[in-house]
């Protein structure tokens, strides 16, 4: 089956001129370049089609390709794939064949209907009209999804060469939370696997930047970290993973998904981060560890 990017990137590396960091940013859901066959194959509308996305998260983290550190961004939107699950976390349902034991069909995000190609959209809605057939899933899996994590492990291998340790930042948005048991809603979640992907010191600055802001930010809960985070994060092996989730209210209208009036001081907060992170002497922080192995790397 032919891509449906056989004519367009599916997804792109943003390197800077000069590398001066170890920092690598990952985008996986921002993408919103929807090809016309997807857009034939589900029941909804334009904007309902969206709504998974963590739209504009990429142009708020823009500016970190000009501060020295790589980024790497999908341009296919979350609905159509997604990156931060594992490879073949698909659902039974939505497929013409059976599905073999060499699929995981039983995950709680496939149960969600939110595996690596999603049957629902946010709200619950179902994406497809019709069951897809796999050679479709395989179009989108292995012509989009291992490309997508060669490079990104491609990015974290050459931080690795360059500085001796990498830290990759997860970059997302998520809907607004509602408050709860007295405690006021999260404005920003940062997830490093309740402690186990990421050197405590840089959660700590992150939590540091958000707060000083007058943002509510939590840690790991609701969103620890995905695929990604659980992945790459292997501080033993000199990889350090931190996921950013973003409520979207603060940057953009969750309905229209225009950008608000509070899109400037978000990405100013986001860039002031990046500052922070850079100027760290991330080494001496977090320790010389030994080069990135085949281990770490799966």
């Amino acid at each position: 089956m032919r891509s449906d990017y056989w004519d367009q990137p599916a997804f792109e590396t943003i390197r800077p001129r000069r590398l001066v960091t170890p920092l690598v940013f990952n985008s996986p859901h921002s993408g919103r370049v929807y090809p016309e066959r997807f857009l034939a194959m589900t029941r909804l509308d334009h904007l309902s089609i969206r709504q998974s996305e963590d739209a504009w998260v990429d142009e708020l983290f823009a500016r970190a390709p000009h501060l020295g550190a790589p980024m790497l961004r999908a341009h296919f939107p979350r609905a159509y794939l997604d990156v931060n699950r594992e490879p073949w976390e698909l659902d039974p349902t939505m497929f013409v064949e059976p599905l073999s034991e060499r699929f995981n069909t039983t995950s709680p995000r496939v149960a969600a209907g939110l595996g690596t190609l999603a049957r629902v959209v946010a709200e619950n809605k179902p994406i497809y009209r019709d069951r897809l057939t796999l050679d479709d899933a395989r179009m989108r899996i292995e012509g989009i999804y291992h490309p997508y994590h060669a490079a990104l492990q491609k990015l974290l291998s050459e931080a690795i060469g360059a500085f001796g340790i990498a830290l990759l930042i997860d970059c997302h948005s998520m809907p607004r939370i509602t408050r709860s048991n007295d405690k006021a809603a999260p404005d920003i979640v940062l997830g490093d696997r309740y402690g186990t992907t990421c050197a405590p010191g840089l959660v700590d600055l992150a939590e540091t930047i958000f707060a000083s802001a007058g943002l509510k930010v939590a840690r790991n809960r609701p969103y620890a970290g995905g695929f990604a985070t659980r992945t790459y994060g292997r501080p033993q092996h000199g990889v350090h993973a931190l996921q950013i989730e973003i409520s979207r209210h603060l940057y953009m209208n969750e309905v229209t998904l225009a950008r608000n009036d509070g899109f400037d001081a978000i990405r100013a907060l986001v860039e002031r981060l990046i500052f922070a992170l850079i100027g760290l002497d991330l080494v001496s922080l977090v320790g010389s560890t030994p080069a990135l192995t085949e281990e770490a790397a799966e």
